[in-house]
């Protein structure tokens, strides 16, 4: 049985930083083991210039004073109806390494998301010849669907049609949760990859729903049905090199996330990797976690692989119950639960 598991330092291809006091505590988790994070631009202010993505990065940057190691920001841009060529141009010159495309209203700070995708179509000539990827929350926004359907839809209704229309653009489908979305960028040509979080490896509705509401299990894209969650875990440890780490952490304040309304979003980033570790060591697949979580997507993004390691020791371990974020608390995934790896000292 493996105690000792050494793998290439991981980089974080979908993260929430948050902004002002709760950068504290989202850079230090996530500076913790990951090299490099995607930084998503929907703060309540979006992040849709290049001036303000590079404020944002700076911002980031002066937050991590305090930590023991440095994460390398990759900044994005919010995609809305009113984006230019000109902002994509200016983007790419200030080192901004992809867009974020937000249907309107479908997830935390979307409102200023994106009406009509037919209406970006300029903007996507412009990114592929900029060499701009193009990050997708693959969601329908028609309020008339089906909340666990709303993937499935977004890629039937626009996802097809747009990796069609655009060939030579590089996509994301980001937090992919169902059964359609492993077949679809499986299926899909050498552009098109996809990032799977942990939780949505680890837990389906029931983890949210049975036996009581749990808030804290609440995300967008929600939990879906086991069958999904089957299909995520194979595409997951099947060593494809377009399924990669994303783990779209998310923190919301207890207050925000336990009243009768609460946000969307699961904190992981305290635990991210070891919560993988164990994802994949139930699938019998520690030996795929490498790539997954450290090689194919510097791959995908053309940058280099890490040049150090990380050490995953099988030490039990549990939890904290909340963990401070700047004058509030923010509630962890899988909180008061024990994790049986956890990360030692790095070379």
């Amino acid at each position: 049985m493996i105690q000792t598991l050494t793998i290439t330092r991981p980089d974080d291809w979908h993260v929430h930083l948050r902004d002002g006091d709760a950068l504290q505590r989202t850079v230090l988790d996530s500076a913790r083991y990951f090299g490099r994070a995607i930084v998503m631009p929907n703060l309540p202010t979006p992040v849709t210039t290049a001036e303000q993505a590079q404020a944002y990065k700076a911002r980031i940057m002066a937050a991590q004073s305090h930590c023991d190691r440095q994460l390398h920001p990759l900044m994005t841009l919010y995609l809305t109806d009113h984006t230019q060529t000109e902002d994509i141009q200016q983007a790419k010159q200030t080192g901004v390494v992809a867009c974020k495309l937000y249907p309107a209203g479908a997830t935390t700070h979307a409102a200023a998301g994106v009406t009509a995708i037919n209406k970006l179509y300029p903007l996507f000539d412009s990114m592929a010849q900029e060499d701009l990827l193009l990050l997708l929350h693959g969601e329908s926004n028609d309020p008339n669907r089906d909340i666990f359907d709303r993937e499935k839809y977004f890629i039937d209704e626009t996802l097809t049609q747009l990796v069609k229309d655009f060939p030579n653009l590089s996509i994301v489908l980001e937090h992919i949760t169902t059964r359609e979305a492993v077949d679809f960028v499986q299926q899909a040509s050498d552009r098109v990859a996809a990032t799977i979080t942990a939780h949505h490896l680890l837990f389906n509705r029931n983890a949210m729903l049975a036996g009581g509401i749990r808030p804290h299990y609440y995300c967008l894209p929600i939990l879906k049905r086991d069958h999904h969650q089957q299909a995520l875990i194979t595409a997951a440890t099947s060593g494809h090199p377009r399924f990669f780490l994303g783990t779209d952490s998310a923190p919301h304040t207890q207050q925000k996330k336990e009243p009768a309304c609460g946000c969307a979003g699961c904190y992981t980033a305290c635990a991210a990797i070891e919560l993988y570790a164990q994802a994949f060591e139930k699938a019998d697949s520690l030996d795929k976690l490498n790539d997954f979580a450290s090689v194919f997507g510097s791959q995908f993004y053309n940058l280099p692989v890490n040049n150090d390691t990380i050490i995953l020791q099988k030490i039990p371990w549990q939890v904290p119950s909340q963990l401070p974020m700047g004058e509030t608390t923010v509630i962890p995934l899988y909180a008061n639960q024990t994790l049986a790896w956890q990360v030692g000292n790095a070379k």
